[in-house]
């Protein structure tokens, strides 16, 4: 470099080092959006796909494959794709599949609201039509699906916020027999509790940004895959729509990946334990967690999840079902956050209504069961009993009890599942 100007020096000073001999004991951030090869020919050669490396970070970056690897292990897929945030991976999943106008999706009724919002706007604009059902009923699942003959369906493991419980298998077979492809969004449950390729689904899509980060610290969504032939179809709507992952994000993703497990069975422990103690408040009418599900609900469970936790998700819907109760309740705890993500370290509540499905109308939320006095509370680590202690003294200064409790059929049983 001596032989150059102080100015051209200053841009190249220190760049392109060898790499060192050892590997990294923990993947580096690779920070560059493009890479420097001796050769052009060698650039051509992986541009088209004859040999493997790195060219420009829209189409791969080492950081983010690494991510990547780490999801088809953890979900056994063939491969996996990061995207930006957990709705370019529905995004992104959904334009894999291929629609074009007149394709219908069939997509369960209780879908996080801003999918639902994509699906219609933003397809729907396109030509595609989206008709929903009752995923956790089976035969009018079917019958549905063999009606309109479906190019997707389209579900979560565990629906927002209501943590109703599909039937995984049985939306694979019904998938099959009408020959469409099933999406599943597995945010909630992760790989830790339930693994839907397995179970049949074509495509698995998370929001990282929740548990797999873990720690409020990311933004980003994955979409794995079960079968090769779809590699083509989604690594086009990756690169074409850009909605890309940065290394940086997928740096933290990746480090929160590693304690999973650990944080997972911690807050799994506390939800179970927290849902028990909030059945006894008279400001509940209802506490829904599907450790306490039984009849189609409990099967389903069973056949979907492979293990005894069940998520660390607890919703609790207000004796005094309306926006005001639950405003008051929420502005009066000390501990858990007003925070409208779900997956991190410490316990998070949020207002469904006004939050998660603030998209829908007032009738539509009505209809699959967001009420006004709906709360959703994100179970952390923290010490469960701190956490109960907060809850029940927002509830008894912002909550005057006006009518005794009624439990939901079905739900609210005071014993938990083993």
């Amino acid at each position: 470099m001596s032989d150059y100007s102080q100015s051209t020096r200053f841009v190249h000073a220190g760049e392109r080092r060898e790499a060192p001999n050892g590997v990294p004991a923990s993947t580096p951030i690779y920070a560059t959006s493009s890479f420097i090869y001796e050769q052009v020919e060698d650039i051509d050669r992986i541009v088209e796909g004859d040999t493997t490396g790195f060219v420009y970070s829209r189409y791969g970056n080492p950081t983010v494959a690494a991510f990547e690897d780490a999801m088809a292990q953890l979900e056994n897929g063939k491969f996996a794709y990061a995207f930006g945030s957990g709705m370019a991976a529905i995004h992104g999943a959904l334009l894999a599949c291929e629609l074009s106008s007149g394709s219908i999706v069939l997509a369960s009724k209780d879908l996080y609201g801003s999918t639902f919002e994509l699906l219609l706007t933003v397809f729907g604009a396109f030509g595609v039509k989206t008709v929903t059902e009752d995923f956790n009923d089976v035969a009018a699942l079917r019958a549905k699906a063999f009606e309109l003959k479906p190019s997707v369906l389209l579900c979560e493991t565990l629906s927002n916020p209501l943590l109703k419980v599909c039937d995984i298998e049985e939306c694979a077979q019904i998938a099959r027999e009408v020959g469409a492809k099933l999406i599943v969004d597995n945010t909630f449950a992760t790989p830790y509790l339930c693994r839907p390729l397995d179970l049949g689904a074509d495509f698995v899509v998370h929001s990282a940004t929740k548990y797999l980060g873990g720690h409020a610290d990311a933004t980003g969504g994955v979409v794995v895959a079960k079968k090769e032939f779809d590699k083509p179809a989604l690594l086009g709507a990756l690169t074409l729509a850009g909605g890309v992952l940065s290394p940086w994000e997928a740096h933290s993703i990746l480090r929160g990946i590693k304690t999973l497990g650990l944080r997972l069975e911690k807050q799994c422990s506390n939800a179970e334990i927290l849902a028990a103690k909030l059945q006894k408040l008279p400001e509940i009418s209802e506490v829904i967690y599907p450790k306490l599900f039984d009849g189609v609900d409990a099967n389903a469970l069973d056949r979907t999840f492979h293990g005894n936790d069940f998520g660390a998700i607890v919703t609790i819907r207000l004796a005094e079902d309306t926006r005001e109760a639950a405003y008051r309740f929420l502005n009066a705890l000390k501990l858990c956050t007003r925070a409208a993500s779900v997956g991190d370290l410490f316990t998070g509540i949020v207002h469904p209504a006004t939050a998660t499905h603030r998209e829908l109308s007032p009738a539509k939320r009505d209809a699959i069961g967001i009420t006004e006095g709906l709360i959703r509370i994100s179970v952390g680590i923290e010490d469960v009993n701190d956490i109960y202690v907060d809850i029940e003294r927002a509830l008894s200064v912002s909550i005057p009890i006006e009518a005794p409790r009624a439990l939901a059929v079905g739900q609210g049983k005071i014993s938990l599942r083993a």
